[in-house]
């Protein structure tokens, strides 16, 4: 047998490893609206950039057509990413010793490299038949998703079920994705749930899709099909940089605009009355480059809105109120939301702009029961350990304790502006003079009348944001049509911020 037999026979073993678990199986993926893992990569990675690592290795004891996983590199957009994706037509995508060893292995050049990790997960969990190997496997994954964590993006796409302890790769990462109808996550499914707490539940509405992008927040993002959150995975990335020592690539604008250039439309958004609701991304899309903004947990604690966009082609992260929901108030989800996504943002060099518009955390013996006060303290601690550039723009309210937590100078803000409209309290002026003022309301014979006098006093003498600009809590008040380059100019200032934290191994995050 010549070098060409030995190559025939090379190329021959590579086309039997396309085929995975065969046409029949390949058939039923298809069937349930699902690609097969060659395909999903096809689809994800820049055309004629996947490189296949390690696919011949197979078990001692049970060999299977690529061990039931694909993994390698590739490019999105031009940036050199790691990748695996499990096969479902092998053994269901379950994960066994060798399996395992794979994913470690990409892990592990991602890690080294600093290069971001995605993994595309279609499972039914263990491999059974594996024991304690499989487990093992999990733990070695678990691990390196830890250590990687704030070094290179990770990213968790969920294509399929994603079960029992698979689940806590995909929650230690970054970003999780999934498809409706098709994706599944849960620890115990329907049938264990049925016999130990008798509730009937079936897959979808257990762990669904829907149902952990607007309900446990275990989601991120969702599509309706594979090839469109693929699309979004993509568009992701093109936002991030590769690793925790660069920043994300500058993307130039489509339309290009003057950075003097007023922005008129804000003057309409936000209403001045404080009791009016408006849909503060409205706010963000005016100000970023091409009205483009990628929202991170649109469905979740909707109260707060967080994501990414671009001013003048660098990558920006933004955090807001939503007066639209729950008047913009801070709750538990919304806090945890919030806190999360500071820390990405400074744990891959990303400015955060924060647009405040604030009554306060929410009250409720609910809220105080499940530890608003723990969880409200995430957003502190995230600003003030957060070294990227920081800014706030007060749009109408900031109260109480939530006007501290939103990024004021405080706790460590680099720029603070306000629109002239904003007010700035320990609380509300009408909640203020209430209380302020409560033994001349009782004793007026007009107390309507007098209260309105006094929230109006209450608002003028200590409400307004010329009283915090006095005191240098706000660094400039500004016309709302000059609020993008407000922005621009301090992004730019800002650009080359160092600040160093105190020596310490890591702080102890109130969790």
């Amino acid at each position: 047998m010549d070098i060409f037999d030995h190559i025939n026979q090379m190329e021959v073993r590579r086309e039997q490893l396309k085929l995975g678990g065969g046409p029949d199986r390949i058939q039923n993926q298809y069937e349930r609206g699902k690609h097969t893992a060659r395909e999903r990569i096809d689809l994800l990675v820049d055309e004629g950039s996947f490189v296949e690592l390690n696919p011949f290795m197979e078990g001692l004891k049970a060999s299977a057509p690529g061990e039931g996983v694909v993994t390698g590199y590739g490019k999105i957009a031009g940036k050199r990413i790691f990748l695996y994706a499990q096969d479902f037509t092998v053994f269901g995508g379950a994960l066994g010793e060798v399996h395992a060893k794979k994913i470690v292995h990409v892990m592990n050049l991602a890690l080294n490299t600093r290069a971001p990790i995605i993994g595309l997960s279609d499972s039914g969990g263990a491999r059974i038949q594996e024991g304690v190997l499989s487990l093992d496997g999990y733990g070695q994954i678990f691990y390196l998703n830890a250590i990687a964590s704030g070094v290179i993006p990770q990213i968790s796409v969920i294509m399929g079920p994603c079960a029992g302890g698979a689940v806590y790769s995909p929650a230690l990462t970054d970003f999780v994705f999934m498809v409706e109808q098709t994706s599944q996550m849960y620890i115990t499914g329907p049938k264990v749930i049925e016999s130990v707490t008798g509730e009937k539940i079936n897959s979808e509405q257990l762990g669904g899709a829907e149902v952990h992008a607007s309900i446990s927040g275990n989601a991120h993002f969702l599509g309706a099909s594979e090839n469109s959150v693929l699309k979004e995975v993509r568009r992701l990335v093109k936002f991030l940089p590769s690793n925790s020592e660069e920043k994300a690539s500058k993307v130039g604008p489509m339309e290009v605009k003057e950075r003097e250039e007023r922005v008129h439309e804000l003057l309409d958004i936000v209403p001045e009355d404080g009791t009016k609701i408006y849909d503060v991304r409205d706010v963000i899309i005016k100000v970023v480059d091409d009205k483009e903004f990628m929202e991170v947990h649109s469905k979740f604690a909707k109260n707060i809105v967080v994501g990414f966009g671009r001013m003048e082609g660098e990558t920006v992260g933004f955090v807001a109120n939503n007066p639209k929901t729950l008047a913009g108030g801070l709750d538990i989800h919304s806090s945890d939301k919030c806190a999360r996504f500071i820390r990405f943002c400074d744990c891959f060099n990303i400015p955060i702009v924060t647009f405040e518009d604030v009554s306060g955390f929410i009250p409720g013996v609910q809220q105080e029961h499940n530890g608003i006060i723990r969880h409200g303290a995430k957003i502190l601690y995230a600003y003030s350990e957060a070294t990227v550039p920081k800014i706030t723009v007060i749009l109408r309210k900031a109260f109480g304790g939530a006007y501290v937590a939103l990024n004021s100078k405080a706790i460590g803000a680099d720029l603070v502006y306000a629109w002239p409209q904003a007010e700035i309290a320990v609380m509300g002026p009408e909640g203020a003079a209430t209380i302020i003022y409560a033994k001349e309301l009782a004793s007026s014979k007009h107390p309507e009348k007098v209260r309105a006098q006094k929230v109006a006093e209450y608002r003028s003498r200590f409400a307004n944001p010329y009283i915090a600009a006095a005191n240098g809590m706000v660094d400039d008040i500004i016309d709302p049509r000059d609020t993008r380059k407000a922005l621009i100019d301090a992004l730019d200032i800002l650009r080359f911020k160092k600040k160093q934290l105190p020596p310490k191994k890591h702080g102890n995050m109130p969790l």
